[in-house]
């Protein structure tokens, strides 16, 4: 089965093409056919085009909308110009699955896209306003386009998270706010942390109920996950994706008074005080410069700049009081493990996340830590350490490609 897998933003557009069916997925046998991104939908839109194992292409394009971006993709898939054998026409383009932020409490699993669950999906946009609306577009813009016989899927970010406990997902605020209105911590990234949590079971040849990790994806948004007997049993991630660990431009946790606090201070309503915290915090907040982990790390190398290295030392620091939290939730843990951007590609920044973490049987290896970049998976402990640490870079569209067949092959991920 072809599956174009979609990651659509309010801007953007992100799109694999993969070919998998159930007996691929067991011998571990699934085919990337091409993958590529458009940014700037609206205007004049900058495209990057890869069939697997070709070059990388670029074009400039104007799309006015995402039903023109998604109409651009698919038509380039089957046309000659992609170079993809397997596709010759529309028709071979078998399903589509979608990446949907917010599944709320409706969702614990991958599921056929059918009236009910796009109703239920637009019942989520007050809870994933920037998020939710553009995954809708891109599913309607799918059915306009390929026609309603194409199947679609929707894979949760937020439905790996569905088996925490009360103990974890409920605020200590009044129970009510939680039955009237749904407030609690949802977690995302979910579709990150189980797909690393499964690869690590598979490498490890440990069965699922036996899993006691903890999981760190790491990149421009982080989160924290503590996976138990193979499900989520706590997140760093809360009600929003501002909660939890410092990022790249988003607060992470802070005490909810600084909000009216600032409110005052500078003349702005809660909502613009919360942009600031989503977009204006973090790395980019502390350093004055950037969000982007590599040019810090460059720049605290060149200047020995003391909020870089600020910025740099609160990210880690933070990072590091999750592992203990969540090593401690767990009643000991297997391994942590570092995916993401900058989990996958920064040894540096895994050093000084590791920094410390003796006290719980941590002791990193420096030549296999350095080794691990590039997409490489294994272990960067010593192998006499009591507490593992594992690089494992993250596929989430590979999940939702293999969710997509399942969903359509048996009714259920």
């Amino acid at each position: 089965m072809n599956v174009l897998v979609l990651n659509a933003g309010s801007s953007s557009l992100k799109f694999q093409l993969i070919s998998t069916d159930l007996d691929a997925m067991e011998r571990d046998g699934d085919h990337r056919l091409a993958r590529g991104a458009i940014e700037r939908i609206g205007g004049h839109a900058l495209i990057t085009l890869r069939p697997e194992g070709k070059r990388r292409l670029l074009r400039e394009v104007t799309l006015r909308d995402l039903r023109a971006a998604i109409e651009f993709v698919v038509k380039w898939i089957a046309s000659h110009e992609s170079e993809i054998p397997a596709i010759q026409a529309l028709a071979d383009i078998h399903a589509v699955g979608h990446r949907v932020v917010h599944g709320g409490q409706q969702f614990r699993r991958s599921v056929r896209i059918d009236d009910q669950v796009l109703h239920a999906i637009e019942d989520c946009i007050e809870l994933a306003p920037l998020h939710n609306p553009a995954n809708l577009r891109a599913i309607r813009a799918v059915t306009e386009f390929l026609g309603p016989g194409i199947p679609q899927v929707a894979v949760f970010d937020t439905a790996f998270h569905s088996t925490m406990p009360e103990t974890s997902f409920l605020y200590g605020i009044p129970y009510s706010y939680y039955r009237r209105f749904g407030v609690r911590r949802y977690g995302f990234h979910g579709t990150s942390h189980r797909y690393v949590a499964f690869r690590y079971r598979t490498l490890r040849n440990i069965p699922r109920d036996e899993v006691r990790i903890v999981t760190l994806h790491l990149g421009n948004g982080c989160s924290a996950c503590a996976i138990r007997n193979g499900d989520s049993f706590d997140t760093s991630m809360g009600f929003t994706p501002l909660e939890g660990l410092m990022m790249g431009t988003r607060s992470g946790d802070v005490d909810t008074s600084v909000i009216p606090f600032l409110a005052d201070k500078e003349g702005l309503d809660a909502h613009e005080v919360e942009r600031v915290l989503n977009k204006q915090s973090g790395l980019l907040g502390i350093s004055g410069l950037t969000s982007d982990m590599r040019e810090l790390l460059a720049e605290e190398r060149e200047h020995q700049d003391r909020r870089v290295t600020l910025a740099i030392d609160m990210f880690c620091q933070r990072v590091r009081r999750y592992i203990g939290a969540f090593v401690a939730e767990l009643g000991g843990a297997q391994t942590i493990v570092f995916t993401g951007g900058i989990g996958e590609n920064s040894p540096e920044i895994r050093a000084r996340i590791c920094q410390g973490l003796e006290c719980l049987g941590l002791e990193l290896d420096p030549e296999r830590n350095a080794a691990h970049v590039d997409g490489r998976t294994g272990s960067i402990a010593r192998p006499d350490s009591k507490l593992d640490a594992w690089v494992i870079p993250t596929d989430e569209e590979l999940l939702i490609a293999r969710d997509t067949v399942r969903v359509v092959e048996r009714g259920f991920a």
